[in-house]
């Protein structure tokens, strides 16, 4: 099967009603992790009209659509500008992590402008965040025993401890392995996660991962306590301007 990430995405932005800001890869592929049958989670942002915003209909804020391309399942969601500056101050990592990411399909100066922005809107509360994602999954990985929740709740862990400590938001799995200490098995496992999305957390001692995760929650709430971001978002006002002028002159 083609890797998808050497596929030809730039006809996906072709074929989009109305402008999109950005375009980028989210999901197993910006975490280091993507298995030979993973699919491609596109993330962006696009540009409502302002007669959709003044009009008497809500308007169409988030947009997703799924097909199938080459054998590739593709995903792609996108948020109308407001409503994604809208998550951003609500300290929602996932949002971040879309709007940072190096593996960009489509950009614009307006997508360079929101991402120089982002720092302003990072907090110690971002912990908050990664710890409930981090939960999320691990409860996952109890219940299926499958082993992408497992490394997710890893992933997520690690991302929120560097958060904290460097104020980057950096989503790569590999590269957070030479930035934080991590359990040691995290390699072997992101190599068999390559076989199969869904594949079975083969050999894994349940105890000694359970140790392990326990122990990075209690390291992500020592970088949060010991973290020099703010309580608040700093950027509120440059991105209300951000979202009225790109808005106007759309």
């Amino acid at each position: 099967m083609t890797d998808p990430l050497d596929m030809e995405l730039g006809s996906v932005v072709d074929e989009q009603s109305g402008p999109l800001l950005f375009v980028t890869v989210s999901g197993a592929h910006l975490y280091g992790f993507p298995s030979r049958d993973s699919d491609v989670d596109l993330r962006g942002v696009h540009l409502l009209p302002v007669e959709d915003l003044l009009g008497l209909s809500e308007p169409d804020e988030t947009r997703s659509r799924m097909w199938d391309r080459d054998g590739v399942e593709m995903d792609l969601v996108t948020h109308d500008v407001r409503k994604f500056v809208r998550l951003m101050l609500r300290r929602n990592g996932y949002v971040l992590e879309q709007l940072l990411s190096p593996l960009v399909v489509h950009t614009s100066d307006a997508h360079a402008e929101l991402a120089a922005l982002a720092p302003g809107v990072l907090t110690s509360h971002h912990a908050h965040h990664y710890r409930g994602f981090a939960n999320t999954q691990w409860r996952l990985f109890e219940k299926t025993g499958e082993l992408k929740p497992l490394l997710y709740t890893f992933r997520a862990l690690l991302t929120g401890i560097h958060l904290m400590r460097s104020g980057e938001v950096q989503a790569h799995l590999p590269t957070l392995l030479g930035e934080v200490d991590a359990p040691g098995h995290l390699p072997q496992l992101i190599a068999a996660k390559a076989h199969a999305e869904h594949g079975p957390a083969s050999g894994v001692d349940r105890e000694r991962v359970r140790a392990d995760v326990e122990a990075l929650h209690a390291v992500l709430e020592e970088a949060r306590l010991a973290s020099r971001l703010p309580d608040e978002p700093t950027a509120y006002d440059a991105l209300r301007d951000f979202v009225v002028r790109v808005r106007l002159e759309r």
